[in-house]
């Protein structure tokens, strides 16, 4: 079968990117791909270092008149935010990406594409593979479990490092420079369950909120879209008003950085009051759809009944915890910037839902560029977790990447950028973690700057990549590099 992406430009660019997806390279499983990171170095007599987190640096020389220049660091992610369609086979640990190429964009089949961040590896990767790429000295650095806490970037050893410029291509808006990024915290609320028999002719329902967009839980917070798992619990709380329901299980969600688009819960109903559930639900369609006719129009509101036999409920009192949780717990953008217009300060996403045996998980990534602010939403979540006897638990705490006021890197970009376009490119911000972040802190006084192409609904099975603005970034890219020395 021949390859999908062999005619597009730049040809070396589209190679190895997707050479990578052929490899797994899910969050946390990233030693496939880390190997033919390694493999690629050794092929090519370049050095390379191999870290215990499974982060990749690969050396090379400057090229003839940059052996003086300053080091560069060229950095991004090695794994992908791995989700799928409900409807969709496919086993990110064995299985390739089916990748497929409409008009001027790169998608894949059901699936997330992993351009997020597999393109700045490829991007890389090419400039690494060729003789002919005039460049300063370079360090090539990529990271380990970006998506799921920054693993890699938080076990990196900043020794094995030289550079004081470090270029990031972790960005989906072409034109657009980053030079500032929110922190995050991650935060889980566990709520215990207790387990009550089943009660006698009740029917059970499968309940399910589908046809939402979804998106990067910090790109894309401000677009108002609906979080499924939020639509869930606010539907169940409107139905146990009305109706004597028991829930046997509640889910959504795949990863806590992506908005759910897709949320189950298993209700049981008194027999009898089937056709009063129903139209309950027409109601439920209305209310949701009328409310998210613009940022989701495609939203609906599902029930099935179930020919299984569920043995086990929530009791009552877990129940009202549970549903207490979900309509207050804090979710979407919580502060809006004054300083920079339109930039969402502070947020969370309850992204990942899910029932266990014993609990009940409510997992949401919290995100800001002021500490303080951070901290303020986890004691709103360990204050709800008080409330009703749960418990909060936070993790994989990184910090902001704060502004810097004198940047060379920064004249570097904005002067190529003048000198191809004849216009100045965006400088912003973006609430959204960047490893920039923790380099900021492990890197003494490195100067940095963030670009990529253009990307579209990120860590969804929508998402897809310009080839057009690959291509042009790509270009931008190298005027750049050739401009340091």
């Amino acid at each position: 079968m021949g390859r999908v992406l062999e005619n597009l430009e730049p040809q070396a660019v589209f190679s190895f990117f997707e050479d990578m997806t052929q490899i797994p390279r899910c969050s946390g499983s990233e030693k496939a791909i880390s190997d033919y990171l390694v493999n690629f170095a050794k092929k090519r007599n370049l050095e390379v270092i191999q870290d215990k987190a499974l982060n990749v640096i690969i050396k090379k020389p400057g090229t003839k008149g940059y052996e003086n220049a300053p080091v560069v660091i060229l950095q991004g992610h090695m794994d992908m935010v791995c989700e799928k369609n409900k409807n969709t086979n496919h086993d990110f640990s064995t299985e390739p990406l089916k990748l497929r190429v409409e008009n001027d964009m790169v998608m894949a089949t059901g699936t997330t594409l992993g351009a997020d961040n597999g393109i700045a590896v490829a991007y890389a990767l090419a400039i690494l593979d060729s003789d002919e790429i005039s460049h300063p000295p370079l360090e090539v650095l990529i990271t380990t479990e970006e998506e799921t806490g920054m693993g890699g970037a938080n076990s990196l050893d900043p020794n094995n490092l030289k550079g004081k410029i470090l270029i990031n291509i972790d960005s989906e808006e072409e034109g657009t420079l980053l030079v500032s990024c929110a922190g995050g915290i991650r935060n889980t609320l566990s709520i215990p369950i207790e387990w009550n028999a089943c009660p006698d002719d009740f029917l059970a329902y499968d309940l399910r909120v589908r046809g939402l967009k979804g998106g990067h839980s910090g790109m894309e917070i401000n677009k108002e879209r609906g979080n499924s798992n939020i639509i869930l619990g606010r539907i169940l709380k409107g139905i146990s008003a009305n109706n004597d329901i028991y829930i046997s299980q509640v889910s959504g969600g795949a990863k806590m950085n992506a908005i759910p688009r897709e949320s189950d819960a298993v209700l049981l109903v008194n027999r009898q009051d089937k056709a009063k559930l129903e139209k309950e639900i027409e109601k439920w369609n209305r209310i949701i759809g009328n409310e998210l006719k613009t940022a989701d129009s495609d939203v609906r509101i599902e029930l099935e009944l179930l020919n299984s036999k569920h043995e086990k409920v929530f009791s009552k009192e877990t129940m009202k915890k549970v549903l207490a949780a979900l309509v207050l717990i804090p979710n979407g953008v919580q502060t809006m910037s004054v300083e920079i217009e339109g930039l969402v300060q502070s947020s969370t996403n309850l992204g990942v839902l899910t029932t266990t045996e014993k609990e009940v998980l409510l997992e949401c990534a919290i995100r800001s560029s002021v500490k303080t602010l951070k901290l303020d939403i986890v004691k709103k979540m360990e204050a709800l977790a008080d409330l009703i006897g749960a418990k909060s638990t936070s993790e994989s705490d990184y910090p902001a990447w704060e502004y810097r006021k004198d940047s060379y890197i920064r004249d570097i970009f904005v002067d190529s950028y003048k000198k191809m376009y004849g216009k100045e490119p965006i400088i912003t911000a973006i609430h959204a973690g960047l490893e920039c972040g923790l380099f900021d802190e492990k890197l003494d006084n490195v100067d940095m700057i963030s670009l990529g192409p253009n990307m579209f609904d990120v860590h969804t099975p929508n998402e897809r990549v310009s080839i057009s603005s690959t291509n042009r970034v790509w270009e931008y890219l190298l005027e750049v590099i050739k401009s340091i020395k």
